[in-house]
């Protein structure tokens, strides 16, 4: 019998990238055997609309195409699904936006759409970890500090487009920001800190290919910490190009710890998880371990 699966793709992701590439990425699913079908979705609440039908339909494989926002909507319909013990999806996951940081953190080519669609294809799957923040999953990062006000900043803007609006985003906040005060309990442990940002990390990369927290391993039980002490203007404006490569963590104001369980106090914090708005603080981030089916390469 062959699998169903249920393609949902947001066609403006990566300015209109998706929609091009859709014709190749559904002709490899069908030729892999696969009972495909296909929605586009207009906007964000269509989209989630489209992923809880197909969840709740029975399908096989939810395939989400898209940005790191269809990625989100993927991770919390199939993890809510697998917590309330629906266990017949699989999620797949297809880049075609400007970060696709989950695609990146799981072992694919975060710029091969086609490539992910091999994935699904192929059949290889593996249980993955996600960060639960109450009822909300988050498959990639939790920040809650300077990373957190630059996404909202970046949010905010209208123009321009893609992630330019984040180096634009970055430089803006950089100008009036300053040290923010944490009241953090790790796995029981109480620590009163100011910091620039408190970043947990369930996949290692936020931001398009910032590595945040280059030890977070998506399949090892544990939420990777990364904690920037304060630093001045200028310190943190010469470590944010380091962390692409990770290279920023080896500086002496950054701290790095791996726990099961993070709780985020302090006033003026807010929290935004797979670059998706969370809310204001105080949230708790909690380890699910392996809750979530996903399509991986061989090997990941």
């Amino acid at each position: 019998m062959s699998r169903r699966v249920r393609l949902v793709v947001n066609p403006s992701s990566g300015k209109g990238r998706a929609l091009e590439q859709l014709p190749a990425v559904a002709g490899c699913l069908s030729d892999g055997g696969l009972e495909l079908s296909i929605q586009l979705s207009r906007d964000f609440d269509e989209a989630r609309a489209m992923v809880e039908r197909a969840v709740a339909d029975g399908v096989d494989v939810l395939a989400v195409m898209g940005g790191d926002g269809m990625m989100h909507l993927g991770v919390n319909t199939v993890a809510a699904a697998h917590r309330a013990g629906q266990n017949r999806t699989t999620l797949g996951v297809i880049p075609a936006g400007t970060g696709n940081d989950l695609c990146r953190g799981i072992g694919l080519d975060p710029t091969d759409a086609l490539a992910a669609a091999r994935v699904v294809a192929a059949g290889h799957t593996r249980q993955v970890d996600v960060t639960r923040i109450g009822d909300t999953f988050v498959g990639t990062v939790l920040a809650t500090g300077f990373d957190a006000l630059v996404n909202r900043r970046a949010n905010e803007m209208v123009w321009p487009r893609g992630s330019s609006r984040y180096t634009l985003a970055t430089l803006a906040e950089l100008r009036v920001f300053s040290p923010l005060t944490y009241r953090l309990t790790l796995d029981g442990e109480v620590r009163r800190q100011r910091a620039m940002l408190v970043a947990v990390g369930n996949t290692g990369y936020y931001g398009g290919g910032m590595h945040i927290c280059p030890q977070a391993d998506p399949f090892d039980g544990w939420l990777d910490v990364t904690i920037i002490h304060p630093v001045g203007r200028f310190t943190l404006l010469r470590l944010l190009p380091e962390m692409f490569s990770g290279r920023f963590a080896r500086d002496a104001c950054v701290e790095q710890l791996r726990v099961r369980e993070v709780r985020v106090e302090g006033p003026g914090l807010v929290g935004f998880g797979d670059g998706e708005l969370i809310g204001a603080a105080p949230f708790t981030a909690c380890l699910t371990p392996g809750i979530l089916p996903i399509f991986v390469p061989a090997g990941a």
